[in-house]
């Protein structure tokens, strides 16, 4: 039954479709970064869910929260380069927050927006926490304390690459 619902399905595939698997790809069962993003997606799934189930928030929203439980006072434009968001991401939890009166804007120096939790920003935050915090378990659970201490070096310092590498890439000619 498969082998003819692939015959009837190629016989609409136009001539210049490649319909066979290509023989030099990557083993997707030993990609690195294949492996981390699903990881990273699942994970980011299950907050997700989580979140909005029981505080009708997402992800963004407590990201931002978290942020400015970490870095009080800091502009939009402070915690998206902090969190590797876009900007545009950011605003629009911003305004989220802001409707919810879990976070206050003020007028700083220069034109600039301090935020700030409010008391009700800080309860969610509290509340928000262990569901973050899962995921770390999620991660963590099976490695020792050296594993982890090696883990997050090696992490910091293949983000730290990365973001050379972009740099690099923005200043060549020609971008």
């Amino acid at each position: 039954m498969q082998g003819e619902t692939d015959q009837r399905t190629r016989a609409h595939v136009p001539p210049q479709a490649v319909t066979d698997p290509l023989a030099d790809t990557i083993d997707p069962e030993n990609f690195t970064p294949r492996l981390l993003s699903l990881l990273s997606n699942a994970l980011v799934w299950r907050e997700s869910h989580e979140l909005r189930r029981r505080f009708k928030l997402g992800t963004n929203d407590w990201r931002v929260i978290s942020a400015l439980a970490i870095r009080p006072g800091a502009s939009a434009t402070d915690v998206s380069d902090f969190l590797g968001l876009n900007k545009a991401v950011v605003s629009k939890s911003v305004n989220t927050l802001l409707d919810r009166d879990l976070v206050v804007l003020i007028d700083g120096p220069r034109g600039s927006r301090p935020m700030y939790l409010t008391h009700a920003g800080a309860e969610m935050h509290q509340s928000m926490l262990p569901i973050s915090m899962r995921g770390q378990e999620i991660i963590l659970g099976d490695l020792s304390a050296n594993d982890v201490e090696r883990l997050n070096r090696l992490l910091r310092r293949m983000l730290e690459k990365t973001r050379e590498l972009q740099t690099l890439e923005s200043e060549a000619p020609g971008k």
